[in-house]
C-alpha cells in the first residue's frame, strides 16, 4: 500500500488494471471519480440483494484482512495471505469454526465479485474445531414463567417466537399485510436465505394482536398527519410504486417507538423495532424467573420445535414451519426431547 495512504477510506484502487474493474453488474460513467474498495464491496453486495448483516459483517472482514497484512491492498496478496489470516482467528483470537468460516466467505466474495480475481484452494489453514452443540430448550413451565412477565409489545413478540417458531429478526420485520387473521397464519418474507413461508398464527395472540395493531394504526394516522413518508420497502419496490410506503399494508407490526431521518433522502420514517428491546426483556425475565439456563428469544424457537416433537408432529411438517433448508438440521431437536434421543423410555422409569 502507497505510504501515503493513512486508512482504509483514503484509498481508491487503480481501475487500469484488469484485476480491479468496477465490480460485476455495475458501470463507472466517463469522467466518475474511482470507487473506493470498500464501496464497491457495499455495491456489489446490494446488486446482489443480499442482507444488510451480511454487508455489515463482510466489510468488517474485509477491513480486519486488510489491516492484518499491514494495509496492503488484497489485489497484491493471494492464498497464501488468506490462509495466514485465517489460521491467526483460529490459533491467536481463538475464534469459533463458523466464524473462521465466514471471514473466509466474505474474503473470496472479495476477490471473485470484487477483484474478479479467482482463487484457488487455501491450503495450510488450521482449521477450527466445529463442536457439536445441543440447543437449550425450555420446558414447558419454563416458557410459561418467562411469557407470565412479560408484558405489551413484547409478550406478543415472546408468544409469536415460540408459538409460531419465528427467528427474533423475522419477528421484528413483520409487516401488517403478512399477519392473516381469517387463515391463522403469518407470512414470513425473506426469512434466512431469502426464503418465505408460512407458519401458523396461535390462537392465544390473535386477540392481543389486534388490540396491538388498533393502537399501531392511531399511531400510524397520527404519523401521517405530521408529514410522516413511510417505511422503507425492500429492494426496488420503493422506486416502483412511491407512495407504497404510507400504506397501512406495508406498516411494521412492531414499529419503534420514534421516527428517524433517512440520511439518503433526507425523509422522515419509521423503523421496526430495534432487536435489543426484546433480547434484554427475555434476559430480565429469565433472571426474575429464577431460571438457571441461558434463555434468550431464540431460545423460544428451540422450543417450538421441541415441544411438536413432543407432541408427536411429523418432523418434515416442523422443518417447513420452521423455514430449514435440510431435514437434518431439524433432526438436532430429537436430540434433547425427554424421553431420549430416539424416543426410547429409560429402563430405570421401569423399576
Amino acid at each position: 500500500m502507497h505510504a501515503n495512504v493513512r486508512s482504509l477510506k483514503d484509498y481508491r484502487p487503480t481501475m487500469t488494471s484488469p484485476n480491479l474493474q468496477p465490480a460485476i453488474g455495475t458501470t463507472l460513467p466517463p469522467g466518475a471519480p474511482k470507487p473506493r474498495l470498500l464501496d464497491q464491496v457495499r455495491q456489489a453486495i446490494r446488486t446482489r440483494h443480499l442482507s444488510p448483516k451480511t454487508e455489515e459483517a463482510y466489510v468488517g472482514w474485509i477491513k480486519r484482512f486488510i489491516f492484518f497484512h499491514n494495509k496492503r491492498h488484497p489485489a497484491e496478496m493471494g492464498e497464501q495471505d488468506i490462509a495466514r489470516f485465517l489460521t491467526n482467528l483460529a490459533s491467536e483470537s481463538h475464534v469459533s469454526a463458523s466464524t473462521q468460516n465466514q471471514a473466509l466467505n466474505a474474503i473470496l466474495f472479495l476477490y471473485r465479485e470484487v477483484l474478479r480475481k479467482e482463487i484457488g484452494y487455501v491450503n495450510g489453514v488450521v482449521r477450527a474445531k466445529r463442536p457439536k452443540r445441543l440447543p437449550v430448550v425450555l420446558t414447558r413451565q419454563e416458557v410459561k414463567s418467562i411469557v407470565s412477565l412479560l408484558s405489551g409489545p413484547e409478550w406478543i413478540m415472546g408468544m409469536l417466537l415460540y408459538g409460531a417458531g419465528l427467528r427474533l429478526m423475522e419477528c421484528l420485520r413483520l409487516r401488517v399485510k403478512d399477519v392473516d387473521f381469517s387463515r391463522s397464519e403469518i407470512l414470513v418474507r425473506s426469512g434466512k436465505g431469502d426464503k418465505d413461508r408460512i407458519t401458523m398464527l396461535p390462537a392465544a395472540v390473535n386477540e392481543p394482536l389486534r388490540r396491538h395493531l388498533e393502537s399501531v394504526r392511531k399511531q400510524y394516522e397520527t404519523d401521517l398527519k405530521s408529514g410522516y413518508s413511510g417505511v422503507a420497502l425492500p429492494n426496488a419496490l420503493e422506486r416502483k410504486y412511491p407512495n407504497a410506503g404510507k400504506e397501512w399494508s406495508w406498516q411494521w407490526v412492531f414499529p419503534a417507538s420514534s421516527l428517524y431521518l433517512d440520511r439518503q433522502s433526507g425523509l422522515r420514517k419509521r423503523h421496526h423495532l430495534h432487536e435489543s428491546v426484546l433480547q434484554k426483556a427475555v434476559r430480565n425475565a429469565a433472571l426474575k424467573a429464577g431460571l438457571s439456563k441461558p434463555a434468550s428469544p431464540h431460545t423460544f424457537r428451540h422450543s417450538f420445535a421441541t415441544h411438536l416433537l413432543e407432541d408427536g408432529y411429523d418432523i418434515r411438517t416442523i422443518q417447513e414451519l420452521l423455514g430449514h433448508r435440510d431435514v437434518s438440521t431439524t433432526m438436532i431437536y430429537t436430540h434433547v426431547l425427554n424421553r431420549g434421543g430416539r424416543g426410547v423410555n429409560s429402563p430405570a422409569d421401569r423399576l
